[in-house]
């Protein structure tokens, strides 16, 4: 598959869920606001609590996600998609369906960090 397409459908999805979790981030300060605001001695407090902080970061996720997925692009456009950015090596197909935004080969990716 072209790796424009690739990228558009995964764009795509992750923009559906972005809205997704924002909705339901927004529905979870709006719980917080009509609740007691002493989570620690609510019993509901803290269940808003941590699934707000769960959803939070399930919106940065979402949010790098996309940041990755433009960045594929532009290296689509550049044409350096599929050049590993440490070793220069092309990456392999699977590795590249698998996770499209993938930067490194795989034995990159493998090696621990310095």
């Amino acid at each position: 598959m072209d790796p424009r397409e690739l990228l558009a459908a995964d764009r795509d999805e992750t923009l559906r869920r972005l809205a997704s979790l924002t909705d339901d981030y927004a529905s979870f300060v709006a719980a917080s606001r009509d609740t007691n605001a002493d989570d620690e001695h609510d019993p509901e407090g803290a269940t808003i609590a941590f699934e707000r902080s769960q959803v939070g970061a399930l919106v940065g996720q979402a949010r790098r996600h996309l940041a990755e997925i433009e960045a594929a692009l532009a290296r689509v456009e550049a044409g350096t998609y599929g050049t590993c950015e440490v070793c220069g090596r092309p990456i392999g197909e699977g590795r590249l369906e698998a996770r499209p935004v993938a930067r490194t080969c795989i034995a990159c990716a493998s090696r621990p960090a310095p």
